[in-house]
């Protein structure tokens, strides 16, 4: 692999893992026409922890004020958690203690679904062809379409001036967690699933927004130490450079992405993106 192959596929993956079109699909599909059929699985691994970064960094004061929420929760007795309001009272995930540690619970258990599920699906992927990931866009063009229905309609009979719910309820996390689950799949993204199920979940469109990419940080972190031992292999067979090179590019335009989704999202206009996956997997299946 060429570092300027590198630069590309990070390229492509700061924009197609937070933009709803899956990015391990659009690397498997470019990685096929660029002739690097035998790129190791750790390589994709690296590129989504650049995206990772960018992630922390978008969402670092969200992140922290989680964290400090998880250490009041732990030091101190369950009568004194809702003393310590967090600052943003907009914020639906830790506005308060309440909030946060709903959250915090939800993230647990999202993980662990999406742990189980990408256990069985990670033997899944090196036997899934192009044409199957063409009909995963296909599936990801589905979960988009509806969500953005279903939840036009429910925004059409909700009263904007009724509080909302805080936190994330555990049926919530449940569906989110199996919606992350099969966005591991190359060809169903992971942010447009996981949004999708927030919002057939009920979850207000900001806070599936945000949710969607902080639950993403465990499932990442866990992919990476799953493939951690193929370490020796991609520096053999692709070199430090290019990783570096692709890791970077996949930071910087990650980080453009999310910013530009998170807008998109407020506005409920994911289904904007089924016009793009759609015909690039009919040709997909017709070409590859």
């Amino acid at each position: 692999m060429t570092v300027l192959q590198s630069i590309i596929l990070g390229i492509l993956q700061g924009v197609a893992e937070f933009l709803p079109i899956s990015s391990s699909g659009h690397l498997q599909l470019a990685q096929t026409l660029f002739g690097l059929e035998d790129v190791p699985l750790l390589f994709d691994v690296f590129l989504h922890l650049a995206t990772l970064g960018a992630v922390c960094l978008f969402f670092w004061k969200k992140i922290w004020a989680l964290l400090k929420c998880f250490g009041r929760w732990i030091t101190r007795n369950n009568s004194k958690l809702d003393e310590n309001p967090e600052a943003d009272a907009d914020d639906l995930l830790c506005k308060n203690d309440r909030a946060g540690r709903k959250t915090i619970i939800a993230i647990i258990i999202s993980t662990i679904i999406t742990g189980a599920m990408g256990i069985v699906t990670s033997k899944l992927i090196p036997e899934m062809g192009i044409k199957v990931i063409c009909c995963g866009f296909l599936v990801t063009s589905a979960l988009l379409i509806c969500s953005a229905i279903i939840e036009k309609k429910r925004s059409e009979k909700t009263d904007d001036s009724a509080p909302k719910t805080e936190g994330v309820s555990i049926l919530q996390s449940i569906v989110i967690g199996i919606m992350q689950g099969f966005g591991t799949l190359p060809g169903i993204s992971r942010s447009g699933s996981t949004i999708a199920g927030s919002l057939f979940s009920k979850l207000d469109r900001k806070a599936a927004g945000d949710y969607s990419f902080i639950v993403s940080i465990p499932a990442i972190l866990g992919a990476f130490l799953l493939e951690v031992k193929d370490l020796g292999e991609v520096s053999s067979s692709i070199g430090a450079l290019p990783v570096i090179a692709g890791c970077i590019a996949a930071f910087v335009v990650g980080y453009l992405s999310l910013t530009f989704l998170m807008k998109l999202i407020r506005k409920g206009k994911l289904a904007w993106f089924a016009a793009y996956l759609i015909p690039v997997a009919i040709l997909g299946i017709i070409l590859l």
